[in-house]
């Protein structure tokens, strides 16, 4: 059995220090953490909701269909992109940021459809990787209304993925095996897409 109010305390502890980094202002980004797998219990923030203030007694309970079961509130549009990545990876947390960082990085090489990352020691920070002297590739998925079809495209490319990718002009999704391994991915991965943009900005004023 799992202590939902201690799960829910962590959530949501999790999703106002993000909004702390400036990662998910205002009502932007979801969150998401799996209570229990059989059947498919999630917790998550709901639609709408400022993240700089979200209380654990908040949060709402979705089954694998995305309908909430428990608490006040509607389910974001973006849950099946959790669903999926769940699904796919046995993820336990997902959680999805926008930062300033992310938003435009993503939208920048969105016709190259991935941003390669490599020779930096913070990569050490994601699980499975032991040493600076390697390179992630971190996908980018064209931006899409349609949530379906956007979550079927993130499906094809989750299982290859660095626990990361990204929606372009529209932000990181981070995953991990649990809620503390996915914050981790999270600060890791937007500590790297922010030197890429710092290299951007270098590059070009030199040029």
């Amino acid at each position: 059995m799992f202590d939902s109010q201690q799960q829910r305390q962590a959530l949501s502890d999790t999703i106002r220090d993000l909004h702390q980094r400036g990662w998910c202002d205002g009502t932007g980004g979801n969150f998401s953490l799996v209570l229990q797998k059989m059947p498919l219990r999630l917790l998550m923030a709901p639609s709408g909701i400022e993240k700089r203030k979200i209380e654990a007694d908040e949060l709402i309970e979705v089954d694998s269909s995305g309908k909430v079961i428990q608490g006040e509130g509607r389910a974001s549009a973006e849950t099946d992109m959790h669903l999926k990545i769940i699904e796919q990876t046995n993820a336990k947390a997902v959680l999805h940021t926008h930062s300033i960082t992310a938003t435009w990085l993503s939208n920048h090489y969105k016709n190259t459809g991935k941003i390669t990352i490599e020779g930096w020691e913070m990569l050490k920070g994601l699980q499975g990787i032991n040493s600076h002297s390697t390179s992630i590739s971190l996908p980018i998925l064209l931006n899409n209304q349609n949530l379906a079809q956007l979550s079927q495209a993130a499906g094809e490319l989750v299982n290859d993925a660095p626990y990361g990718l990204l929606v372009a002009g529209h932000g990181l999704y981070a995953w991990g095996e649990s809620l503390n391994e996915a914050r981790r991915h999270v600060e890791i991965l937007e500590f790297l897409l922010e030197l890429c943009w710092r290299e951007q900005l270098i590059g070009s004023q030199k040029s």
